[in-house]
């Protein structure tokens, strides 16, 4: 079995979402949610934030992989560069517990999870429900984004 990790990341709000894969192949939601940093606070306090809760669910999940969506060109040039320091600090914080980790393209999660590359986000998060066996589209959009990219990371790894 193995549990892996994926991250959706952002200052704000960072989704994270842990997936177990078992000996036969079959996929289990261990946990997921997001991680969320108060506007009030400076950046570098929220990457503080973000760096602190990432490390507590690492430590209480143990994954032994993850994965983290690239960061591809946004018109809005601070919002790309708040999303590129969250996911320095994510990558960091998984290089410190010794995780190997892999980084997907939002095209490649939704090849990987729905079987087409240009398939839309409701597309993707009902095939995260299906997969995983959910009774619901897991909530917040950030953390079925980020089983996406687990169920992605996992599919690729079989290979």
């Amino acid at each position: 079995m193995t549990i892996a990790l994926g991250l959706d990341p952002g200052t704000a709000t960072t989704g994270y979402g842990l997936v177990r894969q078992h000996r036969d192949g079959s996929l289990e939601a261990v946990d997921f949610g997001v991680i969320t940093t108060p506007k009030h606070i400076s950046a570098p306090e929220r990457l503080d934030l973000l760096y602190q809760e990432l490390n507590q669910i690492l430590d209480r999940f143990h994954p032994e992989t993850a994965a983290v969506e690239k960061l591809f060109f946004q018109k809005n040039i601070s919002t790309a560069i708040g999303v590129g320091q969250a996911r320095g600090v994510l990558l960091l914080s998984l290089a410190q517990k010794g995780l190997d980790v892999a980084e997907y393209t939002p095209n490649e999660v939704k090849q990987a999870v729905a079987g087409y590359g240009s398939a839309d986000k409701r597309q993707v998060q009902e095939m995260v429900r299906v997969l995983l066996t959910l009774p619901e589209i897991p909530k917040p959009d950030d953390a079925a984004d980020a089983l996406a990219i687990a169920i992605c990371h996992l599919n690729t790894n079989r290979y």
